[in-house]
């Protein structure tokens, strides 16, 4: 992709982390038509995972009510400069993106 499908933000405080995202993805319910009344075929992302250093912190089940392009804010306790963050998300067409982060 020429877009990054993931964009991160964080802020460590101390040994709290403020986490943000934006997931490019066209999020697509599978109950829209298109300009011949065709459905146009479902296209969500189902999982979302938050890993911190290898391991999963948080892990997000979602459907097609989410939006498209999808921003999403989460704080975490235990972290440090030096961590490896890596948000990924896998969809219901088996596509898959994931970002890492340095935590500075």
């Amino acid at each position: 992709m020429s877009i990054p499908s993931i964009k991160i933000r964080a802020r460590l405080e101390g040994d709290r982390l403020e986490l943000r995202t934006q997931l490019t993805h066209p999020m697509e319910t599978g109950q829209r038509k298109d300009a011949s009344a065709r459905l146009l075929p479902a296209h969500f992302i189902q999982q979302i995972v938050i890993t911190l250093n290898g391991t999963p912190v948080i892990e997000v089940d979602c459907g097609p009510g989410l939006s498209a392009n999808p921003n999403l804010a989460f704080r975490l306790r235990g972290a440090k400069v030096g961590d490896l963050l890596q948000v990924s998300w896998h969809d219901n067409r088996g596509q898959s993106s994931s970002e890492t982060l340095l935590l500075v």
